[in-house]
């Protein structure tokens, strides 16, 4: 992985949370607090269950290898997948733009 680890990780059975550089460019693009609920919700969602789905929150993607999940936080969508104690962050985008960045970047099974 090329990305920038954005956490310390303490090895207890916490994960550590890595950003590819597309997802920290999309980060960056957000507005500030955008921005920081994004951090914010990565930290609470991420750090310890990030394979843990929910109704709403977190998803297991379906019919795709890559990325395995997303993470819904108000009008934004994270793109993720889990490797060992690693969560690597793939995209960060706004609602509105999730399925064409799927169409585009996501790998078929």
């Amino acid at each position: 992985m090329d990305g920038l680890s954005i956490w310390p990780y303490s090895g207890q059975s916490e994960f550590e949370i890595v950003l590819a550089p597309e997802a920290i460019e999309d980060l960056r693009a957000l507005k500030a607090c955008a921005r920081a609920s994004v951090r914010s919700a990565l930290e609470r969602h991420l750090r310890n269950g990030p394979e843990k789905t929910s109704r709403s929150r977190i998803k297991r993607l379906q019919g795709v290898a890559r990325p395995q999940y997303r993470l819904r936080i108000g009008e934004v969508r994270v793109f993720y997948d889990v490797a060992g104690s690693t969560v690597e962050v793939l995209a960060i985008v706004p609602k509105s733009e999730a399925d064409l960045w799927l169409t585009r970047y996501a790998s078929p099974q």
